[in-house]
């Protein structure tokens, strides 16, 4: 595989560099190898306007230098509480939000120059024209939290599975009726159903229907925003196994968005937890969660259940509440809420050094001065917890 090189993390670009954009397309990028998408420093904050002239006065900190790399063909989950900034990762990624700084690499197909050989371009997301954007899109799509909301209620189903084709002048009418046809048989539903309109159908079925209409173009990667989190549990299981189906069946890449931990070890390789912000953790999924290494994934791990009656865990309940992202807390974001932070004297460093994302090894990434001190329980395996 012949991909373009980029430019390293840390020159410069950025948002309001000081480079031409003609002088940026020139320069090599440069991109972790096997990845389809890495993401570099990340950031989006959202202004608070305020006084009689409307100035700005503050900024929401929704994603504060978020870094973290997918490789091809595997899952990443993405979790944390509400408000963590999770959603506007992804959403940032696709630019339906647009960035405030940062990168993000992906190996483009459709912007590779065929002329000379070039079969993938790493290309930054973030600084793409309109035109380029458009195309690219072809090869990232989203799957949304809600599909009575990301459903349009006065197209029929054939109509909504259409437009991508239809935006991107792809294909002939016969031809985009015969591809329906596939899509809505990948996702289990049968075809004659594409006369209706999404309120013909249930839950489940309209998100398939999302499914369907982000495979249409037939992407590399998907980034699914809590895709069964609005759905009643019986469903859930279905969508997730379609879902591992379809990544096995077109060689997908997900993203995976949720605040479920049992879903998202269900189906992801593996793991970043997101506070306030902020990745605190990034590993495999077996890995994450039989040795978290930061407090803030052993206190979301104490809430999974465990398939084992005869087995007590104690909850950690965390005090106080999550902090406002207009105003974080300074050195660990965590700290306020930490149980750990409070013993000994660790408190000095946690509230007055921002901790570094940095690998323990084994590609376990972990944002805590003291992750090599602690001790913290994961979720055991079920048959560790019979055997007596």
């Amino acid at each position: 595989m012949r991909d373009t090189k980029a430019t390293p993390a840390g020159s410069g670009a950025v948002p309001g560099g000081g480079r031409t954009p003609a002088a940026a397309a020139e320069e090599a990028l440069e991109m972790r190898p096997g990845a389809l998408l890495e993401v570099r420093h990340l950031s989006k904050f959202f202004p608070v306007y305020g006084g009689l002239l409307r100035r700005k006065v503050a900024d929401v900190k929704a994603v504060d230098d978020v870094s973290f790399f997918v490789r091809e063909g595997e899952t990443l989950g993405l979790v944390g509480e509400s408000g963590c900034g999770k959603t506007t990762v992804g959403r940032t990624i696709l630019r339906l939000i647009e960035p405030t700084a940062g990168e993000a690499l992906f190996r483009s197909e459709v912007l590779a120059d065929k002329e000379s050989g070039q079969e993938r371009a790493v290309v930054d997301l973030f600084k793409l024209d309109k035109e380029q954007l458009k195309r690219v899109r072809r090869e990232v799509q989203m799957i949304f939290q809600d599909p009575n909301s990301s459903l349009n209620p006065r197209m029929t189903v054939r109509d909504i599975l259409a437009e991508p084709f239809e935006i991107h002048r792809i294909g002939s009418k016969a031809e985009i009726d015969d591809r329906i046809v596939e899509l809505m048989q990948a996702v289990g539903l049968r075809p004659e159903y594409r006369n209706r309109y999404p309120h013909q159908f249930s839950g489940g079925q309209r998100q398939r229907i999302g499914i369907a209409r982000a495979l249409a173009l037939r992407p590399k990667l998907i980034i699914a925003d809590e895709p069964v989190s609005a759905l009643d549990v019986s469903i859930q299981g279905q969508v997730l196994n379609l879902l591992a189906d379809l990544q096995e069946q077109f060689g997908l890449t997900y993203i995976f968005v949720a605040h479920d931990l049992s879903v998202v070890e269900h189906i992801s390789d593996r793991v970043a937890v997101m506070y306030l912000g902020k990745v605190v953790e990034l590993a495999s999924s077996e890995a994450l969660y039989r040795s978290p290494k930061h407090p803030y994934t052993e206190a979301l791990l104490s809430a999974v259940p465990i398939a084992d009656p005869d087995y007590r865990r104690e909850r950690i309940i965390l005090q106080g509440n999550v902090p406002s992202p207009l105003n974080p807390p300074p050195g660990c974001r965590f700290h306020p809420r930490c149980p750990y932070a409070q013993q000994g004297n660790r408190m000095a460093k946690c509230s007055g050094e921002v901790p570094e994302l940095r690998d323990l090894g084994g590609g376990h990434w972990v944002a805590c001065h003291f992750a090599e001190e602690l001790k913290l329980q994961g979720v055991e395996p079920p048959a560790a917890t019979t055997a007596s």
